[in-house]
């Protein structure tokens, strides 16, 4: 069996999780709790693309939003 996740045969969409993280998934496989259809379903290569061009930052958003807070005052 080829994996899901490797095959230009079938659809698939673009997710996203609330720490902004991305993922490739594919149309036949139920989308996990806590990810949400961002792009799709389409091509492998188009959800690639799209994935490529959007998730610039691999920072998860917790982390982005700490760094981004003043330190805290001794």
């Amino acid at each position: 069996m080829k994996n899901p996740f490797e095959r230009d045969d079938i659809r698939y969409y673009a997710l996203v999780n609330g720490e902004g993280q991305y993922s490739l998934w594919p149309t036949t496989n139920d989308v996990p709790d806590g990810w949400n259809v961002t792009y799709g379903p389409s091509d492998r290569q188009s959800c690639v693309t799209f994935i490529d061009d959007t998730w610039t930052d691999m920072r998860p958003q917790s982390l982005i939003d700490a760094m981004d807070s003043p330190a805290p005052s001794s």
